[in-house]
């Protein structure tokens, strides 16, 4: 057989040069092809893919659209009504001004009436009538005489009586109340075929002689999703053996004078899309009206997703609000509201139904059923299609493999184009099919990627200068935060390695019982269980609050703030850091107990005062660190949260630096090696985040501290216990409450000056 011909040279060469880039852009294209298919799901997509939702949600343009209207129980309405709820002659008003008046198409309330209203006063009356007044001659006349006038649960049926009135009602998990309406349909009337959906196991009706005045009812309850943000609701809610429709179908339903809402099967078992099967089997559901029928496709639980339209609110511009004072006071253009969808709601702040919604975190809820009566009459529907993950997964690989060749070959101005028009063509495509079609499609893998691709591509060129130049930030970061040494970089006359005395506050972090640790860790496990520690521990002091990272002391750290980078905070921010560095061990030791290992305890010493900062060290070898006094001080301060019982202990002067924060008094001290004693802190945390509770416990600590130096024993023992009783676990209430005992049997004398004296390290 004869030799095939050789490649041409410069594809060859465009080979060598290129492949490890192909090859790369080739396993971020196919890593992203498994996300798209579900392979290798991955959270932060998805979390952006619901972003992006939003996001695209807010780009299109709302349009008003006068056939629905909201009648807003708004802070104008309360001012001159009064507050809500209000009385039901006020509401019967307001059913007769829209009913007969204005002669809306249909009236929905987005609340409910699930009491009767006594507001009157008539009920008195009528016992008056039956027990202490029945003797007064013509009294029980009299009353019910004023029946009319002063039933006023009456006034409201009387005006809903006839009219296309939709009355609200809220599902519950806890108790029934009120009288439900008729079920669009039952578990009987499905002939066997099982119908998911939300179950709710109680409800909050209306009371009987309304809903049977009203034409129709219909459930206001959402459920947001897990974030928090509410995206879709049901259409159709079971309750008991009954489906009943939500607030907007049953709205619907009134205004079209429908007969019946019904489920849809219309396609065989075998081509069910994955709505169909998670919803049974169903296809949509049906609202039969005499112009013909409205078909509705639902997802999930028969679920509809809500096309959100503007930011919501009366100046959000989808749907006309009109206050309902001015509809009391007929005050409205008639042409406004004639033949109008009205839905009855508030937008009042204190009433509770804001929602927060991917358009605004504060979106009225009466909005939310308007717009579903909306995408319910238009047939407009955002649909995610069966097709949906292949059409990804398709964009996903041309974006990809185009991307991964093209990006690899061509300059780096023309690679950020390259990538720019890709992204843009990405997120017009999407929008296009989102705002023409009601296609719902993902992007962000496919952006992801390209994002992926242009950043590899452009880091490999400039991979070994900027490896030279990441070096040396590394080198000068292992003590010092990154973003410090780029300040210093910037403005280097400013800073010198010289050493000098300067006003610092030091910290140091130490292990409880580390000895034990280590006999009872293999060598491999001791090593992750330190190093997860140590990394944890000085992320904290270089990257959140920009502290200098002095050494590492076995397994102590020892850092500073307020060199060589000056803060004038320096001790406010290390007693932040020392709160975050507990935080984050109380996270690692749940992760290491999860794996079996020793439980992790952290102690913490923080002092503040003159020390030498400087580059010390041999010729062999230096470090930017600190001595003097308070630094020693800082280290025996760590020593002593063993013995209080406390994470942090913090030495006056910080104290005094640091007023942020709520601090409890332990102990006058005489630490080894100086004579002065020395008032020590422990921080309870941010003091304007403290509760009444902590801050009476604070107070009756520092009370039961001040008794105990004033040598009142038996009132110091009263309060002590009361503490211990109170938190029963703080060992600081148990160490007094052995030393008050001492001193109760050996009382210290007249000379006694109330300091605690420590003759070890």
């Amino acid at each position: 057989m004869a030799d095939l011909p050789a490649p041409p040279s410069s594809a060859r060469r465009a080979w060598q040069r290129y492949r490890a880039r192909w090859l790369l852009g080739v396993l971020l294209t196919c890593g992203a092809a498994l996300q798209v298919t579900g392979w290798l799901p991955l959270d932060p997509v998805d979390r952006l893919d619901t972003f992006l939702a939003g996001l695209r949600m807010r780009l299109e343009r709302p349009e008003l659209d006068p056939r629905v209207v909201i009648v807003d129980i708004d802070e104008r309405s309360l001012a001159a009504v009064g507050r809500f709820p209000w009385s039901r002659d006020v509401m019967a008003r307001l059913v007769m001004r829209l009913t007969r008046e204005y002669q809306v198409a249909a009236l929905g309330f987005d609340v409910a009436f699930p009491e009767a209203d006594d507001s009157s006063g008539y009920r008195v009356l009528q016992r008056l009538a039956r027990d202490q007044l029945k003797d007064v001659p013509r009294f029980a006349e009299q009353v019910a005489r004023l029946e009319p006038q002063m039933d006023y649960d009456g006034l409201l049926a009387r005006a809903m009586a006839g009219r296309p009135v939709v009355l609200g009602y809220a599902t519950s998990g806890v108790q029934s109340k009120g009288v439900l309406p008729s079920p669009a349909f039952t578990v009987d009337s499905l002939n066997g075929r099982a119908l998911a959906a939300w179950r709710a196991p109680g409800y909050e009706a209306n009371i009987a002689r309304l809903q049977a005045a009203a034409q129709g009812a219909g459930i206001f309850s959402v459920v947001p999703d897990a974030d928090g943000v509410l995206r879709s609701v049901p259409l159709l809610q079971r309750i008991g053996d009954g489906y009943y429709p939500a607030l907007p179908l049953a709205t619907v339903a009134v205004a079209l004078q429908a007969r019946a809402i019904a489920p849809l099967w219309e396609g065989a078992v075998a081509g069910q899309s994955a709505a169909q099967r998670a919803s049974g089997g169903l296809d949509a559901i049906a609202l039969f009206h005499p112009g013909g029928r409205l078909r509705i496709p639902v997802g999930e639980g028969l679920t509809t997703t809500v096309q959100f339209r503007g930011p919501g609110g009366p100046a959000g511009g989808a749907f006309r609000y009109v206050s309902a004072v001015d509809v009391l006071q007929g005050a409205v253009p008639p042409d406004v509201l004639r033949g109008a969808i009205v839905l009855v709601g508030t937008t009042a702040a204190g009433l509770n139904d804001l929602r927060a919604t991917p358009v605004s975190p504060v979106y009225p809820g009466v909005e939310v059923h308007a717009n579903v009566i909306r995408s319910i009459l238009d047939g407009s529907f955002k649909i995610r299609p069966d097709y949906a993950v292949a059409a990804e997964l398709l964009q996903v690989l041309l974006a990809g493999l185009l991307l991964a060749v093209a990006l690899a070959m061509l300059a780096p101005a023309w690679s950020v184009l390259l990538a720019l028009a890709g992204a843009a063509t990405i997120a017009a495509g999407n929008f296009y099919l989102y705002h023409a079609h009601d296609t719902v499609l993902d992007m962000a893998m496919a952006l992801l990627l390209v994002l992926a691709l242009s950043i590899v591509n452009l880091a490999w060129g400039y991979f070994f200068e900027v490896r030279r130049g990441r070096a040396l930030v590394s080198r000068f970061g292992e003590y010092v935060a990154p973003e410090l040494v780029a300040e210093m970089a910037e403005n280097p006359d400013r800073y010198s390695m010289e050493g000098e005395s300067r006003e610092l506050t030091v910290l140091f972090v130490d292990v409880r019982g580390f000895t034990t640790i280590s006999e009872s860790l293999p060598p491999r496990e001791l090593r992750e269980y330190i190093n997860r520690y140590l990394t944890a521990m000085s992320a904290a002091i270089r990257d959140s609050h920009r502290g200098t990272l002095d050494k590492y002391i076995g397994d102590a750290v020892m850092a500073f703030w307020g060199a060589p980078v000056p803060f004038a905070d320096h001790a406010y921010r290390a007693v932040a850091t020392a709160l975050l560095m507990q935080s984050s061990a109380a996270r690692l030791d749940a992760q290491y107990r999860a794996r079996g290992w020793p439980p992790l305890a952290i102690g913490i010493g923080i002092n503040t005062g003159a020390m030498h900062v400087g580059d010390m060290g041999s010729a062999i070898r230096r470090a930017y660190t600190v001595m003097g006094d308070a630094v020693n001080l800082g280290a025996r301060l760590e020593g002593l949260t063993k013995i209080y019982g406390v994470g942090i202990c913090v030495g006056a002067a910080t104290c005094a630096a640091a007023p942020g924060f709520a601090w409890r008094e332990l102990d006058l001290v005489r630490v080894k090696g100086k004579q002065a004693p020395v008032a020590i802190f422990e921080p309870a945390g941010a003091a304007a985040e403290l509760g009444e509770a902590e801050r009476a416990e604070l107070a009756q600590w520092h009370a039961a501290l001040a008794l105990v130096r004033a040598q009142r024993w038996q009132e110091a023992q009263a309060l002590v216990a009361a503490l211990q009783a109170r938190v029963p676990t703080r060992t600081l209430y148990a160490l007094y409450a052995a030393r008050i005992e001492r001193y109760l049997q050996q009382p210290p004398g007249d000379h006694w000056d109330g300091v605690t004296a420590f003759d070890t390290k």
